[in-house]
């Protein structure tokens, strides 16, 4: 035995006294590996053929360390958001359920006995969500500022559609019926409600709505008549639409 080793052997006790833990940790490898060169048979009754250093040369065939895992089936015990409500039996990737879902008890393994053991974690659901991904969608609603562009020349009332299109330049598929203006129409052009807010609501089903923060901007298809760009317009306070309203419509009495 190398000295190194038997030193490491002989210190041992005294290393338990200084270290509290001693990690012990498996590791599940496998690896299949077949001889490159074949060993020579022997007769029978007759010892085997002594093997040469050629027979010890491996060819590696599988090794499960590198091969794809398989996805885990599991019973999740506590709302996931963008990954389902408690009760519900979901497939992710190996290592994603085991460190971020079964060690924080975030779940369990989806076996026969679990999913009698966790058969009635659905009754127990309150407010639900109509789907997984609807929480993060209304987060990111929440923290948006909607640019809804109209014409600066042409009369105009804004509609569901008008918003529609807004929230497709911003990369949102949002269907007009989805889409709750304000009471109070607005219609422009009128540049006092140029910049200002106003607030519009997403309803993704009868008991999840969320509220968008809308600002108008006029537009002009002559270059000269275009307002200059404000960067970062969404970080300027400004004042309600229905303000700009009130004031164009005193200026006309």
């Amino acid at each position: 035995m190398w000295p190194a080793v038997r030193n490491i052997l002989r210190n041992y006790p005294r290393l338990g006294h200084s270290c509290n833990v001693v990690l012990n940790q498996q590791v599940r490898t496998t690896f299949i590996v077949k001889r490159t060169n074949p060993v020579r048979l022997h007769k029978k009754n007759m010892p085997p053929k002594t093997m040469r250093s050629k027979h010890y040369i491996y060819e590696l065939v599988k090794d499960t360390s590198t091969e794809k895992q398989a996805p885990l089936k599991l019973i999740l015990t506590s709302h996931v958001e963008g990954l389902g409500s408690k009760g519900e039996v979901v497939e992710v990737k190996a290592a994603y359920g085991y460190n971020n879902l079964i060690l924080l008890q975030k779940a369990v393994y989806a076996n026969e006995e679990n999913l009698i053991k966790y058969a009635d974690l659905k009754q127990d659901v309150k407010d639900k969500p109509s789907s997984p991904i609807v929480p993060i969608l209304m987060m990111s609603l929440d923290k948006m500022v909607l640019s809804v562009i109209m014409n600066m020349e042409s009369p105009w009332t804004i509609k569901p559609w008008h918003i529609k299109v807004s929230f497709r330049k911003c990369g949102w598929e949002v269907p007009e019926k989805a889409i709750i203006l304000p009471e109070t129409p607005i219609k422009g052009p009128n540049m006092n409600m140029e910049g200002k807010e106003f607030v519009i609501t997403v309803q993704f089903s009868p008991k999840e709505k969320q509220e968008v923060r809308c600002r108008v901007h006029h537009w002009s298809t002559d270059p000269s008549d275009r307002l200059p760009y404000i960067k970062e317009f969404w970080k300027i306070p400004v004042g309600s639409v229905f303000d700009g309203i009130e004031n164009n419509e005193q200026q006309l009495q």
